[in-house]
């Protein structure tokens, strides 16, 4: 894995980014434009297995000419790593050995509350909210990303 700061220098061109929330049920998938302007919520994968996560990964990967992937990093709120960061870290070791391309950890403390808070601005009813708050939370790491890059 690098840095978000080695994926700038690396990639001076715009591509096409996706974003991971990895929770241990569900994984949130955003996407953003060519331009790394705009990230957008794609979808929810179901955990069963890393293989099925994996899979659908490459398949979304080169449907979209993904060039990076950029996984929220749960770390504890003063910073440090915790059980859920070290197996978002596993986790993504294991993504990067099947699939080509980098991938950076982003720090997501609060991405899930304020993906949470942002559709509920959005007169979404909860329900809607709640089974959409996996690909928003995704949505907001890549953008944080996204906006890190284009600075």
């Amino acid at each position: 894995m690098i840095t978000i700061e080695e994926f700038k220098k690396k990639h001076s061109d715009k591509c096409r980014l996706i974003g991971l929330d990895l929770g241990s049920k569900r994984i949130g998938v955003s996407i953003c434009d060519e331009k790394q302007l705009i990230a957008t919520p794609l979808k929810t994968i179901n955990r069963n297995s890393l293989v099925e996560v994996i899979n659908e990964l490459k398949d979304i990967v080169a449907e979209n000419n993904i060039k990076g992937i950029i996984v929220g990093n749960p770390l504890n709120m003063d910073g440090s790593l915790g059980k859920s960061a070290q197996s978002v870290k596993d986790t993504s070791q294991n993504i990067e050995k099947s699939i080509n391309i980098p991938i950076c950890l982003w720090d997501e403390r609060l991405s899930t509350v304020g993906a949470f808070k942002i559709s509920s601005q959005l007169d979404i009813n909860v329900s809607k909210r709640e089974k959409k708050i996996d690909e928003n939370a995704a949505t907001f790491i890549l953008q944080g990303a996204i906006d890190f890059l284009n600075n």
